[in-house]
């Protein structure tokens, strides 16, 4: 069977950045299991491996646009440290839940100055190139349930 839109895909995958860094990868565990077309893994891969077969291996290059995004500037702003009381040793790095005024969002702090910290609520891979070295594992029909849920369910997916 060849993956197309709401086929259940098993795949593994080693995830790097520009440089080559390894980012993630699944080799070693299971593999990662999704509903195609379900908005379930980034744009760029799921449309890349359209029409692959259990055994194929590829390399696929994701575009910010295609990926995570690009990085909006509007995300990163400078906040006082007053916001952080009870955290003694803000760090380059750490993660918080920002309120905003559409809800929760995540913020990673990139910068701890004098005057305030400086948090970034893009997400860590907005604005990169993401290369992804692919095998598809095997390929099914999704089942009736799994299709009105938009996940999978059962070994892999998700459990109810």
């Amino acid at each position: 069977m060849q993956i197309s839109e709401n086929a259940v895909v098993s795949m593994h995958y080693t995830l790097t950045d520009d440089q080559g860094q390894q980012l993630d990868s699944s080799v070693g565990q299971e593999p990662l299991v999704f509903l195609s077309g379900a908005q379930n893994i980034i744009d760029g891969l799921d449309k890349a491996i359209q029409g692959k077969v259990a055994g194929d291996k590829l390399n696929v290059e994701v575009a910010p646009a295609d990926g995570y995004g690009e990085v909006h500037q509007e995300l990163i702003q400078k906040v006082p440290h007053e916001n952080f009381q009870g955290v003694d040793d803000i760090q380059v790095g750490m993660q918080f839940m920002a309120q905003t005024p559409g809800g929760q969002q995540p913020v990673t702090v990139i910068g701890v100055e004098e005057d305030g910290v400086m948090l970034d609520g893009n997400h860590p891979l907005a604005g990169k190139t993401l290369n992804f070295d692919v095998e598809i594992v095997e390929v099914r029909e999704a089942l009736a349930e799994e299709l009105e849920h938009g996940h999978v369910h059962g070994e892999g997916g998700h459990q109810h």
